[in-house]
This record gives structure tokens, C-alpha cells and sequence, in this order.
């Protein structure tokens, strides 16, 4: 695992040689490319380097972030064509990379706090540089206040099981049990606002509209599935508690989920609906890990995945309108098929993919979900159905108002999407749906 991170820290020097854009690209694309032949033993840990290590879960995860990372960089061209701060753009990113490969990969779980909190910065440095609008000041401090509050007790939580143990391992930790109530709470909620779970939400969609389109594509592919993959490690070691009180979170991300659905059928910002979408989505992902059963966890995995694709797809697509008509807003997109034909094929798949239509891995995360929150209580079957249906409302919504109606009369000259967007589209899509084919690796061993 040492391999690839000192892959990407020598990719530093390139950052700051000219004209080195696309080198950066192709390198990122080179290391996904030696990362997915990595021998995995998928059944453990496994590729074990000086405290790193990595079982199916972080594999998954880390060629995610690679490929995610790769593709902020074919979406950021704007940058590239006026040169706007390129070099510290291209370093911010390699950054951000190195700290979330870490943060998958480390086996302490000190460490594992120290990179989930660092990766923090990259982000924030994302919105405040290159953001759009003034705003933009207070959305990162939306975002760095939100989540710095919950981390100080995961941090004394970690240093309370040192104390405890003498031991920080990650792998070692599953077999204690801890049967604490307050330990139990600091160690979950830091994962939970991250997530977000509906309450502690209101950072994400305020980071999203704010944040360039890079910074929308990274919080939606990686920065969500932070919190999902710290509790996949955390829940190990306290199941005895876990099993008393996490009703409390299924309760509250179900209806929050669904709370939050209406309110995408409010929007009338693209970005913001689609920020709001994944609240949603993430609430079921929530309930699916709280439930602590198989299905659950497989369910989890999966979504986080596939949403990771499809919803950092659906920044792309509303960033390429945004840089058309210089606006997010649903009132001026309008009528968007009379202009660009292309790319309503994609909004469809896309969107499809998003209100989980087969062949999508969101279609097999969603089923695994609702299988594990049945099993577990036939009443979550009610918040299920309302959730199910209204992803379906507001993405054929947000299809039907882009792309149908009258069209702004004010639009007078327009370039149709170029190779590098549909490119870029497929590169999200293809993923996407051809995973389900080898869909045994994130199902049956994991």
C-alpha cells in the first residue's frame, strides 16, 4: 500500500511544471489503472505495509476516490483555459487524494482521525478559492464548524480506548466489545454529521451550491461515504450498545429521508436539489448500517458507491449547463433539448441511475437496503415506499424542467457539449452499470 502513496507524492513536483495539466490527469488515470490489479485477498486485510492496509471495503473506497479525483481535473478545463491559480489547484487535489487514500488505508485509528479531519482542508480550501459566489466564506465555515464540533469527542473516545487497551488497530478492536453509552455517542456522531444525517444536514447543501464544480463532484463521491466508512469500523467494536439505541438513528434518517425528498420538490437551484438528493440517499444508507445485519452493511457498501458515480455524474451535467447560461436556476433552464439533444441522453441515465433503475448498483444497494430495514421492522416499510417514490418525483422533476418547456428567449449564442463532457459523463456512467456484472465482489465476500 506504501507503493501508491509515495506514486502520489512524487506527482507533487509536477504540479508546479507548465503545461502539466493533463500529465497530472493521465498519471491519475495510470495509478488507478496499477491499483485495480492490486492481488486482493478479499476475505482480510490484506497488501499490509507499515501500518497500512487494505480489505475489500477500502479497496473499493480508495478506487473511488482515484477515479473521483481524476475526474475533478476533466471537469475543471475552465481552469485550465484562463489559468487560475492551476498549479495550487493541481497540488490542492493531490493533496486531498494523498489524505483520503490515507484515511482508507491507515490501520491505527488515531490515524485514521488524524487524515479524516485533514482532508477536511483540501475541501475548504476548494470552496473559499474557487468557489462562486461571496457566500462562499460562510459555507466553509458551515462546513468546518458542523464537523470540527463532533470531532473533538471522537478524538477523546479514541484516546479513552488506548487508555483502555494499549492498542489502536483496527483489526484487533473487533474483538472487544464495548458496552458504553457515552463512549458509544462520541464515537458515532462524528461519523453521523459527516454523513449527513437529517438535522445535522445543513452544511452540505450551503458547501455544495457555494463549492466550484470540483468541490460538488469530491464532497459528493468521497466526503459522504467518510462517515459510512467510519462506521463500518467503529460499529465492529460496540455491538451490545449498538443494538439498544440505534433504532434512534434508523428512526430519525428514515424520516428525515423522506422529509427531505419534499423538499427537493422545492428547489429551484439544480445543485442545491441534487445536494438534497443525496441527504436522502444517505439517510437510507444510514438505517441500512444502524440495522447491524449483513444485508445491511452489503446494502450500504454498494450505495455509497454507486451514488459516488451518479451523483458526482449529476454536478457534471448541472456545471455544464451553469457554464451555458451562466445560472443554476430551474426557471432559466428551460427547454434544454432543443439546444443540446446529446446531452438529455444523459441527464436521462443519469438521473435513472439516481432513482435506481436496473442495471445500476444503486438498484442493488437500495434492494439490499430495504431488505435489511424490514428485516428488521416491518414499519420501515411505510418511510421505504414514501423514499422510494419520491427519488423517482424529483429526478424525472429536475428532467422534466431542464429539459422540456419554452426556452429562454435571452439565450442567443451556445456551443452543444464538447468530446471532453461526454467523455467525462461516460467515464461516471459506465462504471456505474458495468460494476453489476462483477457485482460478487462487493455482495458475496465482502
Amino acid at each position: 500500500m506504501m507503493k501508491f502513496l509515495f506514486f502520489l507524492i512524487f506527482m507533487i513536483p509536477l504540479c508546479f511544471k507548465k503545461n502539466m495539466f493533463w500529465m497530472v490527469q493521465m498519471m491519475l488515470f495510470l495509478m488507478m489503472s496499477f491499483f485495480m490489479n492490486l492481488n486482493i485477498n478479499i476475505m482480510n486485510y490484506c497488501n499490509l505495509s507499515y501500518m497500512f492496509g487494505c480489505d475489500m471495503v477500502s479497496f473499493g473506497f480508495i478506487m473511488l476516490s482515484i477515479w473521483i479525483c481524476s475526474l475533478m481535473l476533466m471537469a475543471s478545463e475552465k481552469l485550465y483555459k484562463y489559468n487560475f491559480f492551476l498549479k495550487f489547484f493541481l497540488l490542492n487535489i493531490i493533496f486531498l487524494l494523498i489524505m483520503l487514500y490515507m484515511t482508507f488505508s491507515v490501520m491505527n485509528l488515531f490515524m485514521f482521525y488524524l487524515f479524516f479531519e485533514g482532508s477536511l482542508i483540501p475541501t475548504l480550501m476548494l470552496i473559499i478559492g474557487w468557489g462562486y459566489q461571496p457566500e462562499r466564506i460562510q459555507a466553509g465555515l458551515y462546513l468546518l464548524f458542523y464537523t470540527l464540533f463532533v470531532s473533538l469527542p471522537l478524538l477523546l473516545g479514541i484516546f479513552y480506548i488506548f487508555n483502555e487497551m494499549n492498542c489502536m488497530m483496527i483489526y484487533f478492536l473487533k474483538f472487544y466489545d464495548y458496552n458504553m453509552y457515552l463512549l458509544y455517542l462520541s464515537m458515532i456522531l462524528a461519523f453521523l454529521v459527516k454523513m449527513p444525517m437529517y438535522f445535522v444536514h445543513l452544511w452540505l447543501p450551503k458547501a455544495h451550491v457555494e463549492a466550484p464544480v470540483s468541490g460538488s463532484m469530491i464532497l459528493a463521491g468521497i466526503m459522504l461515504k467518510l462517515g459510512g466508512y467510519g462506521l463500518f469500523r467503529v460499529l465492529i467494536f460496540m455491538q451490545t450498545i449498538s443494538l439498544k439505541l440505534n433504532f434512534l438513528w434508523i428512526i430519525i434518517s428514515l424520516v428525515g429521508g423522506f422529509y427531505i425528498s419534499l423538499k427537493c420538490l422545492c428547489q429551484i437551484d439544480m445543485k442545491s436539489l441534487i445536494a438534497y438528493s443525496s441527504v436522502a440517499h444517505m439517510g437510507m444508507v444510514i438505517g441500512g448500517i444502524m440495522t447491524m445485519n449483513y444485508w445491511g452493511y452489503l446494502g450500504s457498501y454498494l450505495l455509497m458507491i454507486g451514488h459516488g458515480l451518479c451523483s458526482s455524474g449529476m454536478f457534471c451535467l448541472a456545471n455544464i449547463n451553469y457554464e451555458r447560461l451562466q445560472s443554476r436556476s430551474l426557471f432559466l433552464n428551460k427547454g434544454m433539448m432543443n439546444f443540446m439533444p446529446s446531452l438529455s441522453l444523459w441527464w436521462f441515465l443519469l438521473l435513472s441511475a439516481a432513482m435506481a433503475a436496473p442495471p445500476s448498483m444503486n438498484l442493488l444497494g437500495e434492494i439490499s437496503l430495504i431488505n435489511s430495514l424490514i428485516s428488521w421492522s416491518w414499519l420501515t416499510m411505510i418511510m421505504l415506499m414514501l423514499i422510494s417514490f419520491f427519488s423517482a418525483a424529483y429526478s424525472l422533476y429536475l428532467y422534466s424542467f431542464t429539459q422540456h418547456g419554452k426556452y429562454n428567449m435571452g439565450l442567443y449564442s451556445f456551443s452543444v457539449g464538447l468530446s471532453r463532457e461526454y467523455l467525462l459523463l461516460l467515464l461516471h456512467w459506465l462504471p456505474l452499470n458495468i460494476l453489476i456484472l462483477k457485482i460478487d465482489y462487493f455482495m458475496i465476500w465482502l
